[in-house]
């Protein structure tokens, strides 16, 4: 009964069950990346560089995963990727009996690379299970729930850790949203749902596939993703501040605006501008947000600037995650969408491979260095989506 009445809020029944398999997974593995980089730098005693190595590798490597996910997904089965992908993220739970600078990472990165590897058959289904129409409302919500089931993570991390929970202990927990999720992918009647949107999509399409707007997206997020840092630093930096709650509380502040944002900006169908708002809602903002952060550093100011800069980059982080599938769904064909979503995947962690390792790098010397070049290339980012979309009428 409860479930029928969300799916009146949430588009329909398999945007509301693959949201709700978002929302548990993120419940579990965001509590992990939100603790990782504590756990390896204050508890482990890795230098900062070597956090920015591990970020690099997580993207970088996750880039091709995403890439052959996305093959898989449209040769063989959308639901079936989905399903084998999500179920072995729990992988990345273990990593704190390990408690080892060598396999602590490499257990991280393995449940992060299946994830990588689901991405795009699980937007790809999202995109087919709602006609264009509702398009961006289905993404804000697998956004909006994505993110929320994060901020319920970061909410139960927080209060174990005031308890004093071990490490070890904190990590194991996550496996039980990451089950659930996995659960719900199941659930989704997914063959029934492309069957019947497929042609619905097939009568309803007006406009012809705009390859440039995508090679502009594809660009951008390549670009974008050099400034796309790891919410760890962040935390690391308020961390080193104030103290590992105040650290780990500013990820939920982050992640609770950005399913705020994802939720709204999805939900004014036919209000904005899809292009234009991914430039200025999106990658813009979020230069503004690392550029606020940086000045906390740089002039010792009230933690409340830090805050501040987290929220604005949560909105932006909302902003694009709902903005860049949309985009891609209206400009790939339907056949090739989970491959499209692929690439948009493989895009973003290309850029996060260098950005995450120069981020590092500069961070050791000085984490007002890492925040100014993020708003740098978060600012080119926009610049190009802006001059590649200002033609194309999305709404």
């Amino acid at each position: 009964m409860l479930l029928h009445k969300m799916e009146k809020w949430f588009v329909n029944k398999n945007v509301l069950y693959l949201s709700l398999s978002a929302f548990f997974a993120d419940a579990g593995y965001q509590a992990v990346i939100a603790l990782f980089p504590v756990f390896l730098v204050l508890f482990l005693k890795a230098p900062v560089y070597y956090l920015g190595v591990i970020y690099a590798l997580q993207y970088g490597i996750g880039a091709i995963f995403a890439y052959i996910g996305g093959v898989l997904a449209d040769r063989y089965s959308k639901r079936k990727v989905a399903i084998i992908g999500n179920s072995l993220i729990p992988i990345l739970s273990f990593l704190g009996i390990a408690a080892s600078l060598l396999l602590s990472p490499l257990l991280f990165l393995a449940g992060w690379w299946a994830r990588d590897s689901r991405s795009p058959a699980r937007r790809s289904l999202v995109a087919l299970a709602s006609d264009e129409k509702h398009r961006k409302k289905a993404f804000g919500v697998l956004h909006a729930l994505d993110l929320g089931g994060g901020a319920v993570g970061i909410i139960y991390l927080i209060i174990l850790l005031y308890f004093g929970v071990t490490y070890s202990i904190l990590f194991l927990v996550t496996i039980i949203p990451l089950v659930i999720s996995t659960f719900f992918i199941v659930k989704s009647n997914v063959k029934e749902s492309l069957k019947a949107v497929s042609n619905k999509l097939l009568s309803s399409r007006k406009t012809a596939i705009n390859k440039q707007t995508m090679l502009g997206v594809f660009i951008a997020t390549s670009l974008f993703g050099f400034s796309y840092y790891s919410l760890g630093y962040p935390i690391l930096t308020i961390a080193q501040s104030s103290t590992d709650i105040l650290g780990v509380f500013s990820y939920l502040v982050f992640l609770l605006i950005s399913a705020f944002a994802g939720y709204y900006l999805g939900s004014r169908a036919g209000k904005m501008k899809i292009v234009n708002s991914l430039s200025l809602l999106g990658y813009a903002l979020a230069g503004i947000g690392s550029l606020l952060i940086g000045i906390f550093y740089i002039f010792s100011l009230n933690i409340i600037i830090a805050y501040f800069g987290v929220m604005v980059l949560g909105f932006a982080v909302g902003a694009i995650e709902t903005f860049e599938p949309t985009i891609i769904s209206f400009t790939s064909a339907k056949e090739k969408s989970a491959k499209s979503f692929g690439y948009l995947s493989s895009s973003r962690s290309i850029g996060l491979f260098t950005g995450n390792l120069l981020m590092g790098i500069l961070y050791f010397f000085s984490p007002f260095y890492s925040y100014v070049y993020a708003f740098a290339v978060s600012m080119a980012a926009a610049l190009i989506v802006y001059v590649f979309g200002r033609k194309l009428a999305l709404k």
